[in-house]
Order: structure tokens, then C-alpha cells, then sequence
């Protein structure tokens, strides 16, 4: 038996360095687990000028060939940014009898069904819990409720940078280019944010959890897509005054045929939400078990220690023989009648009075009636109602997550109808 667990890493960026300083700093515990050391043996890097502080026994590598050609190799940790070539090197990596870790959400999205069935061919494992929402443990909870139960719907704050611009838009009535400019200046945000701030990000992992709970994904072109730029701090304000925020989510509801049907889009909440209170970079997901009702996990969506800690952890569950039948689904069609039937808070205005008087008075629940938005008047405060009606051109219209009763009464879940 061997006394030692080799493993290596591609890409020695920032999630790269949090997989080698985790299984340096808890090698013991790594040790006390698994009963072996576990030991870097090469990195795959892509610029060979750039000074690196990585110890000299390691091989440090631009050739992937360098990587495959290590002796006894185990595990794969891939923390490549893009498709390509991540998925080459996975799949070479899978013929070569070795276990692979993941946390590219993009390539993952798009292959990540033809890496687990090569891998199933090969007898090998794919860990791939760091590509959605960071340090939550997600991929595991729902491997683990897919024992007993059906999953008939996923919701999610799966961005930490978007959720982190609007809680600053909202909190500080700042615009939504300042927002963005400090995401990026505390590094929250890439140079080009698109990604993240016009939902792709969260798209993507929308596909991958769809992929480990449903067993498949819906149709990309069917899932819609929306950013957050359009949000003004007006706006974020105006909701507050409700006891409503906004919040980029995700989410999934599969229907009594089987159908899977997918969004990403800017959302109100209300402050019974276990959403509302989720600020700044942390994600937040809530699955709904046919058994266990509404599960929420929250925690830090993204960085060097949530994104490595969760690809350690990938790590100790493979090594472990937890993954099996990676690439199969034991769900069912199941029932989510009550998804289908959720209701959505329509707010609106039923006697013409000044508006600023009209806001400062009013109750939510009191003033609304069922229908399918809430409006949102943000501008023309002074303006005569009747008119200001009749133009639109200050109303913005959101659908609000909504509650629901659960088979345990004493919780409320909410889900997007």
C-alpha cells in the first residue's frame, strides 16, 4: 500500500494557491484522516518567468505531459480559467486512470456530462463541488438528500460579486458603476466583470447543479438570462421601504413531467426570506426535498480558503470512495404542484394621492392584491399619479420569491413561480 496520496495542481493562480496552502497547513489533519501524507508532486503553471514560492522537490511545469508523466500520480486539482484546454487535460488525465478535482464552473457546465461518463468508463472519480457557490458544501448536501429524496427545486445567490455590488447600492445608495468599481478594486470583480455582473457566472452553475440534482440540464437557449446593471440605488431603496431586497438568483423548479425550467434574474425578497438577510460576497442556496422540506446552506460564495477548502474536501470524499455513480440520477419526475401553483405579491396603487404621502403610509400586506409584479415607483414623486401611471416610464416591475407552505409548519420556503 502506498504510504503517500500524490496528487498535483493545474494552474497556480489564486484558487491554485489555496488547494496547495490547505494541504500544507492541514496535512496533519489529512494524515489523521485518510492514514497517508498527501503530497503535492507537480503544478502546472502558464507563465515559467513569473517567481513563485513553491518548493524546489515539486515539479513545476508549462507542459501538461510534465503532470501525466509524474509516477503514481492519484488526483488531479484543475483551477483553470476557460473551457480549454481544462477539458483536454481533464479527459487526458481520466484515460490515464487518474481521479479528477474541478473548480471550472464554465467548462464544467458544457462538459462536465462527457467527463463524468469518461470517467465512469475509466473507473475514476470527479470531484467537482468548488465550481458553484465556493466554500457551501452544495454538490455533497445534494448527493446526500438524493439517497432518500426527490429535489423538485433549487434556488440560489450563486454570485458573491453581484450580491456584493447591489448590498452596497442598497446600504449606501451608491450607484451601480461605483459599486462595481469597489468589487474590483477589493478584487471581488475581474478587470471585464461581465460574468459575473450579467449573470453567466450564475448561469453556469445553475447548469451544474442541475446536473447533480435532475441528472441533466435543461435547454441552455430556454433558461433566462439577466444582469444587474439596469438597478439603480433608487430603486434597491424603494424596495427597502417595502421590507423587500434585491437579490441576483438562481433558480431551478422541475415540473410534474420532468421538465426543467431555469432562471437567472435580479428578484425581490421579503424579510421572512432566509435570502434577505444574505449580504455582501456571501452565497446562499435552498434546496427543497421531498422529504426534508426546504434545506438553506449559506456561506463565502468565492476566494483563496471557501474555494480551496471545498476542493479539499472534494478531495477527502473521493479518496474516501463517497463518489460513485457520479454521472447517474435516481430522481424521479416527483411533484411540484405547489411550485406551480406558487402565488407571486402584485403591489399596487388604489387610490390616487400624493405619492411621497402614498410610500410613508403604506403597508405591504395591507395594499396588495394577487397578480404577477410588484412596481416599484422610484421617480416624478411630485408628480400628479394619474399621469405618472399612464406614461410607465418610472415603474420598474419585479417578481418577488413568495412563501409557501411546507410539509413542516413551523419553516416557511419560497420558491419563484
Amino acid at each position: 500500500m502506498m504510504s503517500t496520496i500524490n496528487v498535483a495542481v493545474l494552474g497556480f493562480g489564486t484558487v491554485g494557491q489555496g488547494v496547495c496552502e490547505a494541504i500544507e497547513t492541514h496535512q496533519e489533519r489529512l494524515e489523521e484522516i485518510l492514514g497517508k501524507e498527501v503530497k503535492v508532486r507537480g503544478i502546472l503553471i502558464k507563465d515559467a518567468t513569473k517567481e513563485r514560492n513553491i518548493d524546489p522537490s515539486i515539479v513545476v511545469t508549462t507542459d501538461f505531459q510534465d503532470i501525466l508523466n509524474i509516477p503514481d500520480l492519484d488526483v488531479i486539482f484543475e483551477a483553470i480559467v476557460g473551457e480549454e484546454p481544462s477539458h483536454t487535460y481533464l479527459s487526458e488525465a481520466i484515460r490515464n486512470g487518474i481521479h479528477i478535482i474541478t473548480a471550472n464552473k464554465a467548462m464544467f457546465a458544457k462538459y462536465g456530462p462527457d467527463l463524468l461518463t469518461k470517467a465512469k468508463a475509466h473507473d475514476v472519480s470527479v470531484g467537482f463541488e468548488a465550481t458553484t457557490a465556493g466554500g457551501i458544501p452544495v454538490i455533497g448536501s445534494i448527493r446526500q438528500l438524493l439517497k432518500v429524496n426527490e429535489i423538485s427545486s433549487i434556488q440560489g445567490i450563486l454570485n458573491g460579486t453581484s450580491n456584493f455590488i447591489l448590498s452596497q447600492m442598497r446600504k449606501k445608495g451608491i450607484s451601480f458603476e461605483f459599486a462595481l468599481k469597489q468589487s474590483q478594486e477589493k478584487g471581488y470583480a475581474e478587470a471585464d466583470p461581465t460574468s459575473d455582473i450579467e449573470g453567466y457566472d450564475a448561469f453556469y452553475k445553475l447548469l451544474i447543479l442541475s446536473q447533480t440534482a435532475f441528472g441533466r440540464q435543461p435547454e441552455w437557449k430556454e433558461i433566462r438570462r439577466k444582469g444587474i446593471s439596469h438597478l439603480t440605488p433608487e430603486w434597491l431603496q424603494a424596495a427597502e421601504s417595502f421590507r423587500l431586497r434585491f437579490k441576483h438568483i438562481g433558480s431551478l423548479i422541475r415540473d410534474g413531467s420532468g421538465r426543467i425550467k431555469g432562471e437567472v434574474a435580479p428578484i425581490l425578497v421579503h424579510d421572512t426570506h432566509p435570502f434577505y438577510g444574505v449580504e455582501d460576497v456571501e452565497n446562499a442556496i435552498s434546496l427543497k426535498g421531498s422529504l426534508v422540506g426546504r434545506v438553506t446552506l449559506l456561506g463565502p460564495g468565492a476566494g483563496k480558503f471557501p474555494t480551496g477548502s471545498a476542493m479539499v474536501e472534494d478531495f477527502l470524499s473521493l479518496i474516501e470512495g463517497k463518489y460513485t455513480d457520479t454521472s447517474d440520477s435516481i430522481i424521479g419526475a416527483g411533484d411540484s404542484q405547489n411550485e406551480e401553483k406558487c402565488r407571486q405579491w402584485v403591489l399596487r396603487i388604489h387610490e390616487h394621492e400624493d405619492y411621497q404621502s402614498w410610500i410613508s403610509l403604506f403597508t405591504l400586506k395591507d395594499r396588495i392584491q394577487l397578480g404577477r409584479y410588484l412596481y416599484i415607483f422610484v421617480e416624478g414623486k411630485n408628480d400628479d399619479i394619474e399621469s405618472f401611471l399612464q406614461t410607465h416610464e418610472q415603474i420598474q416591475a419585479v417578481s418577488i420569491l413568495n412563501e409557501i407552505s411546507l410539509e413542516n409548519e413551523a419553516k416557511k420556503g419560497f420558491v419563484v413561480s
